[in-house]
């Protein structure tokens, strides 16, 4: 019997990241995408990459609109409008977040730390809560939260950063334990340094120093869609509560 199409919901998909997720996913077969951002200009450069030729696989659809992840009835909106539109909600991804600013703890505001929570982790918190709520009547699913290299080593002036990450690292866990019995998989995804537009600006040296903590080198987000792709589709059926490293060996080291 032919698979309903499936349907992803990707959060953060303006971002490079975001950006190159939306592109591989609505390039594979089968697949209707639900793509949000708190950015209008930048998800409208993400939407604007797919009407390229060929950038997405015959009958793709693709709806679009804006929400704040730290906003619960926001990421509901995600997920209520892959229902209203599509049926169903298959693969939620959790992909926005934040840096903190440079500093040590001792230097950090209060509203630095809580910026970070809210963002990285309530984020990730209220993806779930909403992807849940669609997927277990469907007794299956697809959860994918973006954490980083920094939920496992230490980055100095990067704690907010690096606990939050850490944060969501064991919710995915926690999650996937949750909900296996739901038939719902929960898993996260921990990126080394890519190049994006953060790095935009930075001198010659400073891409070198980061670089030469990477044994593979600095990465793209390109790099890191394979292991979002394996954990959306039914190869990774038996995959939960797993947290995949795609760092070029940073974490090696």
């Amino acid at each position: 019997m032919k698979q309903p199409r499936r349907v992803i919901a990707i959060t953060g998909a303006g971002g490079a990241l975001g950006s190159a997720l939306s592109r591989q996913l609505a390039g594979e077969a089968d697949t209707d995408l639900v793509l949000s951002d708190i950015s209008r200009s930048s998800l409208q450069e993400t939407l604007d990459a797919l009407r390229a030729p060929d950038a997405t696989a015959p009958g793709a659809r693709v709806e679009d609109l804006t929400a704040d992840v730290s906003d619960a009835a926001q990421v509901q909106a995600v997920a209520d409008r892959a229902v209203e539109r599509f049926g169903r909600l298959d693969v939620m991804i959790s992909n926005a977040g934040v840096l903190n600013p440079n500093g040590r703890i001792h230097n950090l505001s209060t509203d630095d730390w809580q910026r970070a929570f809210q963002v990285n982790v309530l984020g990730a918190v209220n993806a779930i809560r909403a992807a849940v709520g669609v997927m277990r009547p469907q007794k299956s699913g697809s959860v994918i939260l973006t954490a980083s290299v920094a939920g496992l080593t230490a980055w100095s002036h990067s704690a907010p950063y690096c606990a939050t990450k850490a944060a969501v690292i064991h919710l995915t866990k926690v999650a996937g334990l949750e909900y296996a019995r739901d038939g719902i998989r929960v898993n996260c995804v921990c990126p080394g340094t890519f190049l994006s537009s953060i790095h935009h600006g930075l001198p010659e040296d400073a891409l070198d120093a980061i670089a030469a903590k990477h044994p593979l080198g600095l990465g793209d987000a390109d790099d890191l869609v394979g292991a979002y792709s394996y954990l959306a589709g039914r190869a990774s059926r038996w995959t939960t509560g797993s947290a995949i490293v795609v760092d070029g060996g940073y974490s090696a080291r």
